[in-house]
């Protein structure tokens, strides 16, 4: 699985070129459905390649455009290697293939610029949240969504206690206990780690260890805003706390089995812990626009070309848009309009992607919500920063 941060989102919106393919696809880990991915790659990438040759694109330039993803065609070890979905972006001069973890929609954009708004909620943490796997003998990141999670690699880093600091029987011989008559108020007990005599010397070897697995993740998530929270042995708990540097931990966790078998359970739990909280973040930005939209005060607005304009502005603190739809248009930064279009061509874009992007590079909030739960009558809602 890969990740998509910031860094390679803002990477994708600034890539030249005139022309920009992106091709969406839902991918599979095993099975008969996987056997097929790869036909279904090679049916998109053939829509792709009839909508550049028709608008004058030379064949040979559309063949190095689209030649990294039909190199995938016949790499029988990238499909065997897959999470939820497939997203890959090619232009004339460069290109980037993601696994991710959501599952998409099969869909081929041809523009001059790259549709990104399916993979807007990975990078807002609208809904989409890390668990670490905590075990002295079995630590391991997971990227999950409500319904997927799919392992995180952490590179140059242990992942075992053994491996790091000792042996595998020193390791075993760390006992754990809760039980104080001296708690400093009910409910607080101070946790006492119990070795051979080695107490202390235990405490400080998991420590050390959990400061090198939070240097590791700390790497990985340094764009992100999305939830961590620790599932496996309770009682290390406390020890990640103190080690760990990453803003986005939740102080809940969610106790079990660290065994690898066990993780689907893990997993469930956990988004128990952080579903309350994409809910309420979501609710808030909803009803916070339906009052200051009712207000007419000008800090909201449902026009879609009034919130275009002001997202290239960077005047956008929060933008809800209608998750699968699609309003074809074009934006003249020359004379500061907006102009809608009947259907899409390479010549314009989706107005909601575009607002979306400019929001997002200018570290305003969006939220991605389904269509069928958006307010009604409205094609978007933003809220201002600042009234003109």
């Amino acid at each position: 699985m890969d990740i998509l941060r910031r860094t390679d989102f803002q990477q994708l919106v600034e890539m030249n070129g005139e022309w920009h393919v992106s091709i969406y696809m839902p991918t599979h880990r095993a099975g008969r459905e996987q056997q097929q991915d790869p036909i279904r790659l090679k049916n998109l990438l053939s829509k792709a390649e009839k909508t550049l040759l028709e608008h004058g694109v030379r064949r040979p330039n559309v063949q190095e455009m689209l030649n990294p993803a039909e190199e995938l065609l016949i790499e029988s070890g990238f499909w065997q290697h897959q999470s939820e979905g497939l997203a890959i972006f090619m232009s004339e001069d460069s290109s980037k293939i993601y696994r991710l973890p959501d599952r998409f929609d099969e869909l081929v954009v041809v523009s001059n610029s790259f549709h990104v708004k399916p993979v807007l909620p990975l990078l807002n943490g609208n809904g989409n949240f890390y668990m670490l796997l905590l075990n002295l003998n079995n630590v391991g990141l997971f990227y999950a969504t409500r319904d997927n999670f799919s392992e995180v690699e952490l590179i140059d880093t242990h992942t075992r206690l053994e491996d790091a600091y000792g042996s595998e029987e020193e390791t075993k011989n760390i006992s754990f206990h809760t039980g104080s008559e001296n708690s400093p108020s009910p409910g607080e007990r101070p946790a006492m780690y119990y070795g051979p005599g080695v107490e202390n010397k235990k405490k400080e070897e998991i420590l050390r260890f959990f400061r090198e697995v939070d240097a590791g993740i700390s790497e990985i998530l340094e764009d992100e805003s999305a939830p961590l929270v620790l599932a496996g042995v309770e009682y290390l708990f406390p020890l990640y706390h103190e080690a760990n540097t990453y803003r986005n931990l939740l102080e809940e966790g969610v106790s079990g089995s660290p065994q690898r078998q066990d993780i689907k359970e893990l997993h469930a739990r956990a988004w128990k812990v952080v579903e309350p909280i994409f809910m309420e973040n979501q609710l808030k930005a909803s009803d916070r626009f339906m009052e200051l939209h009712g207000q007419q005060n000008g800090l909201a607005s449902g026009d879609l070309k009034e919130v275009v304009k002001a997202a290239v502005a960077g005047r956008i603190e929060t933008l809800l848009i209608p998750l699968g739809k699609q309003v074809s248009g074009r934006y003249d930064l020359g004379t500061d309009s907006v102009h809608f279009d009947s259907e899409p061509t390479p010549e314009n874009d989706d107005l909601l992607n575009l607002a979306a992007v400019q929001t997002l590079l200018n570290s305003g909030n969006v939220y991605s919500i389904p269509e069928d739960q958006f307010p009604k009558n409205l094609e978007v809602g933003a809220i201002f920063r600042y009234v003109l």
